[in-house]
């Protein structure tokens, strides 16, 4: 197929030191910190809202800034944003002082309001001096002597901008992929999950023994899959825990893949039907009757995509074992999390306590690239180390040490993966951040 050559049709609107790709955890804070730095920064958000999987998949429970014993090993601009958050009544702090049980690490997750957290991303980026560019997407990424030249698809059309270094935080390797550096994928892809809240029924009125015959009927008609509910056990029917809970974070979306606009379609129109099959069956039960979905996340929460071939690669043993890299920039406290495609079991590693895992500058790094960094999740390593440090905690940390280096590259005119990895961290503690040292 022929490439289109858009510089011929296009004149460059604006011009930028940094261009972050995508408003979540990651992007959020490479924009925030890049344009501390004095860079003249855009952030491009294909949503008109930021905070990415944490608001738009409704996955609104950061974690984990501190280890199992309260060791807080993730700051920075990360924390700031949580600290806000508290601040305007959006989250309540866990005491991080109690130790909570191998593998209970949600009870440091921070549950914050969608909404609150959402708008000190906008007070933060704006008071940064952060171009926002809500309903942007990237279509064309093409490197020259001069830095990179993008054009975006907005409501408008096209338009072309320029930029000194750029920073992927789509979390899909979007713009890796345009610039045609080498990508990989998962052997199993984990599956999704569309998180949603009920209400409308009594549980007091629900009989575990008749919820679970009707459910073995329903399943053997293909009315419900095992994916459609959490893992149950022999205290807990099946859909139990949704109703006990009210919803939530339970189903699995298998045979997805979240990385372009066409599997992503076919992701949302999964998870849907996976969700009006367990609200079909469960207003069968004594009960739920009168049950109903009053909110369903506007997107189905992807796990993994496509990840870079860094310059670093990340292992899952250097992970279990906090190998310290001669150029980590950042910790990652995580649990290996690998979500099951059979049913909703989930393979939950713990770090043992004393063990953070760190993150290398180069796993940020494409190879062969000069003017793109990569943050959050697309950066590189292998299935187990992906499944623990894709959490938004430790994409808030890479993010910030992308928008440092992205600043620093631009300003000295040299290729991302030649940054002096001292003056970073020296950059990165000044900013709040934490980093590891040997």
């Amino acid at each position: 197929m022929e490439q289109i050559e858009y510089k011929a049709v296009l004149d460059v609107e604006a011009e930028y030191d940094v261009i972050v790709f995508g408003g979540g955890a990651a992007g959020c804070a490479a924009a925030i910190q890049a344009a501390r730095e004095g860079a003249r920064t855009a952030l491009i958000e294909k949503n008109g809202i930021l905070g990415g999987t944490t608001v738009v998949a409704s996955v609104n429970f950061p974690g984990l800034f501190h280890t199992r014993l309260g060791r807080q090993v993730i700051a920075g601009i990360g924390w700031e944003i949580i600290e806000a958050t508290v601040a305007r009544g959006g989250a309540v702090l866990p005491d991080f002082s109690i130790p909570y049980k191998p593998k209970h690490h949600p009870q440091h997750h921070i549950l914050v309001n969608r909404f609150i957290y959402s708008t000190v991303l906008d007070d933060l980026c704006l008071e940064a001096g952060v171009q926002l560019r809500f309903h942007e997407m990237p279509v064309h990424v093409r490197q020259d002597a001069d830095g990179v030249i993008v054009v975006v698809a907005g409501k408008s059309g096209p338009e072309a901008l320029r930029a000194k270094v750029v920073v992927d935080a789509t979390g899909d390797a979007n713009v890796a992929e345009m610039m045609a550096y080498p990508l990989e994928q998962s052997t199993s892809r984990q599956p999704g999950t569309l998180i949603y809240h009920l209400t409308g029924y009594d549980l007091n009125h629900v009989t575990p023994s008749v919820l679970q015959a009707l459910y073995d009927e329903a399943l053997a008609a293909g009315d419900v899959l095992v994916t459609d509910h959490s893992h149950a056990d022999r205290e807990h029917p099946p859909f139990w825990r949704e109703l006990r809970s009210g919803g939530g974070n339970h189903h699995h979306i298998t045979g997805i893949d979240g990385s372009t606009s066409r599997t992503k379609t076919e992701a949302e129109l999964k998870a849907r039907a996976a969700l009006m099959r367990a609200y079909r069956f469960l207003r069968t039960v004594p009960g739920c009757e009168n049950l109903s979905v009053d909110y369903v996340a506007s997107e189905c929460g992807i796990r993994d995509t496509k990840r870079i071939v860094g310059q670093t690669r990340i292992t899952g043993e250097a992970y279990k074992t906090g190998y310290v890299w001669n150029d980590a920039v950042c910790y990652s406290y995580y649990p290996i999390d690998i979500h099951q495609h059979n049913g909703n079991a989930i393979d939950i590693r713990p770090l043992e306590d004393g063990v953070v895992a760190t993150i290398p500058y180069g796993a940020l790094i494409p190879q062969g690239s000069d003017r793109l960094i990569m943050a959050g999740r697309s950066i590189s390593g292998d299935d187990e180390a992906n499944s623990a440090y894709r959490v938004q905690a430790s994409c808030s940390a890479t993010g910030q040490v992308a928008g440092v280096a992205a600043v620093m590259a631009a300003k000295m005119n040299i290729p991302v993966g030649h940054v002096d990895i001292d003056v970073l961290r020296e950059k990165l503690e000044a900013n709040g951040a934490i980093v590891p040292r040997q």
